[in-house]
């Protein structure tokens, strides 16, 4: 990249909002370049608590018509992102004292039809007594709702939405930063920390709990309404049980918290609401570790210590503030804010279920004579070949079973870790070989990571392209950092909440 190149559009913030408009716009034949202080997805997006989902408890709210774009959108990444997606079972138990399970059974069934359900089977009551997830449980829980919704690699949905973005001609500057963005001759100039100067038609700022400061310190406007940071903390832990069910646990003080499947051995719980002044200021507290072992061991049979916590992060949501309203009442529901004259908008708020959905609301503003296009475009590792009208999941399925039975010399679990999480060049990178086995991952694993997806720390493979870090012991992580040229106490070990604190401009 030369400084004398114009570009259509820049983007400040790599996060799932940035990386789906980068995604879009170039899929319209814009010429884009997105950048941000760290990572890509290094922030709130790679520690959220990994759901696409409508918002069950959003209906307490009358919160319709955000719950329902959800749901139809949980549909759409289920089929363009299997690799990374599949549908999931929640574990509603009816807890006396909490919300009646008559208007437990009207919100699901409420949920089931608001959108339509092409892989999502529908909610049902259940005997607890009777099913596996029930063993899990305390005998006090004897009744409970089963309904569905999805899990995603959040972290990898936004190395696939750049991807494709590359791929369609997007320029993408991670670990770039921003120092200034100021209007020249009618064209945005952003002035970079390492002297580059970038000029761009149209700048979008999608800095995510950064957006207000972007606005305000870089670009030099003062219309971006104020936002409400919000910290969300999760603990992983040893795996509650062996089924495959997620919870959705009711509390005394209102909230809910989920406890899901995670990485085959472990529990993902979470997660906490707190006021944050700073992004810069969230970490997962020894309160929020308690309160949410406590909200657990509410139902479990085996109750979680301490001790069971092998890792916990935190990421700070960007809520639009309404005053006057609780933190479970803030609208999880986007704002696009244009600065009028300017050829510049900020993104506020949002939710990762919605991203695409908001890309799409962007680009109707800033290109409204193109077409849509993205949502029945497969992301990169999930563009297997597909029958006529076959869903993305029944695809993906079939595919990952054939590469399993063509490749008789490496052991099928490897295969399937390797498919769900880059998908379809899982085909390729097997062909070629692996290389060396540094203690549970490849040299050609990294090899691709740094050459395909940007990652340049062993952190960076880790915690978010992968969660090795749960998996591989000291050793193994040891041989990653060394890999990328650094010490091995240099970040290998560090979880992403502990690196979630970095401007993203």
């Amino acid at each position: 990249m030369t400084t004398d190149t114009l570009f259509d559009l820049a983007i400040i913030g790599a996060g799932i909002n940035g990386a789906g408009i980068a995604r879009d716009a170039s899929g319209r034949g814009l010429s884009v370049v997105i950048l941000d202080a760290g990572d890509i997805g290094g922030a709130t997006s790679s520690a959220s608590t990994k759901l696409i989902h409508g918002g069950l408890r959003y209906l307490e709210h009358y919160a319709f018509g955000l719950v329902r774009k959800a749901l139809a959108e949980r549909e759409v990444l289920l089929d363009i992102a299997p690799h990374i997606t599949w549908p999931q079972a929640f574990v509603l138990p009816h807890a006396p004292g909490m919300r009646p399970e008559w208007l437990l059974r009207l919100g699901t069934l409420i949920y089931d039809n608001l959108a339509r359900r092409e892989v999502v089977p529908g909610s049902q009551r259940i005997d607890l007594r009777g099913e596996r997830a029930g063993r899990a449980l305390s005998s006090d829980y004897r009744t409970a709702l089963r309904y569905w919704d999805g899990w995603v690699d959040d972290a990898r949905l936004v190395v696939e939405n750049l991807k494709d973005a590359a791929a369609r001609g997007a320029t993408v500057l991670p670990r770039c930063p921003v120092q200034r963005a100021a209007r020249v001759d009618g064209l945005w100039q952003l002035s970079l920390a390492d002297g580059r100067t970038i000029t761009a038609r149209r700048l979008i700022n999608a800095a995510g709990p950064w957006a207000e400061d972007v606005a305000r310190r870089v670009m030099g406007v003062n219309d971006a309404p104020p936002l409400r940071l919000v910290q969300g903390s999760h603990i992983i832990t040893r795996r509650v049980h062996l089924g495959r069910d997620a919870f959705m646990l009711q509390q005394p003080d209102g909230r809910i918290i989920f406890v899901i499947p995670y990485e085959r051995d472990y529990s993902l719980i979470g997660t906490t609401e707190a006021d944050v002044a700073n992004p810069e200021d969230a970490a997962v507290s020894d309160g929020e570790v308690a309160y949410l072992l406590a909200a657990a061991n509410r139902y479990l049979a085996r109750p979680l210590t301490p001790d069971d916590v092998v890792h916990k992060f935190v990421g700070v949501r960007p809520l639009v503030l309404e005053s006057g309203k609780a933190t479970k009442e803030t609208t999880r529901d986007y704002r696009l804010v244009e600065h009028h004259g300017l050829d510049a908008m900020t993104i506020v708020g949002g939710k990762i279920t919605t991203y695409r959905v908001l890309a799409e609301a962007v680009m109707a503003r800033i290109a409204p004579r193109t077409r849509r296009w993205t949502a029945d475009a497969p992301l990169p590792g999930g563009a297997v070949e597909r029958r006529r009208g076959e869903h993305g999941q029944a695809a993906f399925a079939r595919w990952l079973s054939q590469l399993q039975a063509s490749q008789p010399d490496y052991d099928p679990k490897l295969i399937r870790r390797l498919a769900m999480t880059i998908g379809a060049p899982t085909a390729e990178l097997l062909a070629q070989g692996l290389g060396r086995n540094l203690g549970g991952v490849f040299e050609a694993e990294l090899d691709y990571f740094r050459r395909a997806e940007w990652a340049t720390t062993a952190a960076d493979v880790l915690w978010r392209r992968t969660k090795l870090g749960l998996h591989l012991d000291a050793a193994a992580r040891g041989e990653v950092a060394r890999w990328f040229g650094e010490q091995p106490d240099d970040g290998a070990d560090i979880p992403a909440g502990h690196r979630f604190a970095r401007p993203a401009a």
